[in-house]
């Protein structure tokens, strides 16, 4: 006998980040950014918002100079910074990725411009890809003064450039809280390369990734 899944399992089941639908994904390639980021020597680090977090992990841990990609929860509280509650969309989280980086090998402008060109389209709110919810909202969260000058420009760039038809509305965030999120879904696109989503969403952006941007592609998938 099939098993009745429960009202809110089926909300979860419907709007978790693993329902591989036909329409295509945009990849535009950004501009170059006119304003450079100066971020001197050492590690730095700033978070990103672009939809399903498995996305945003898989592509920056394909990128040179990343260290580290770790997903999670950005805003909201503590006790429902959980996978089922977030994705049900009853939370204050959205998606989220951390991302560490070495400024001397990729910039945080460089990483503004992978980002717009393959993960996330800048002029949807509350979606991506086949995601939809608040918590799939795309958004800029810089972590220091120079990242949110850099990111505020960065867009204004953006919306001069005309290479976008609609609008664009990713916001730069204030930075809150991240919760790392469960095992799980940390390195998801290593461990799971078979997985439906996957293979539909995450391997296209890869090869866009590689053919828009060869010299900060790196083959190897860096563990967060």
């Amino acid at each position: 006998m099939k098993k009745i899944l429960p009202a809110a399992a089926l909300i979860f089941a419907i709007s978790a980040c693993q329902q591989p639908v036909v329409a295509a994904a945009s990849v535009v390639a950004a501009p170059q950014a006119a304003r450079v980021a100066e971020e001197g020597s050492g590690l730095q680090t700033a978070i990103f918002a672009g939809g399903c977090f498995w996305t945003v992990e898989a592509v920056f841990s394909h990128v040179e100079g990343v260290q580290s990609a770790v997903s999670g929860y950005h805003g909201g509280t503590k006790r429902q910074a959980s996978y089922n509650l977030v994705s049900s969309g009853i939370t204050d989280h959205v998606e989220a990725v951390k991302v560490v980086y070495d400024p001397k090998v990729i910039r945080y402008d460089q990483l503004l411009r992978v980002f717009f060109s393959v993960i996330a389209d800048p002029t949807l709110k509350d979606r991506q890809g086949p995601d939809r919810g608040p918590h799939y909202n795309a958004e800029l969260v810089p972590l220091t003064a120079e990242q949110r000058r850099v990111a505020t420009a960065y867009l204004a760039q953006m919306k001069r450039s005309g290479k976008w038809d609609a609008p664009i509305v990713t916001p730069v965030a204030a930075a809150k809280t991240f919760y790392p999120a469960e095992a799980t879904h940390q390195d998801f696109a290593l461990r799971n390369p078979r997985h439906p989503y996957v293979v539909r969403w995450d391997v296209p952006k890869l090869a866009a990734l590689k053919r828009l941007y060869p010299g900060v592609y790196r083959s190897e998938f860096k563990p967060g």
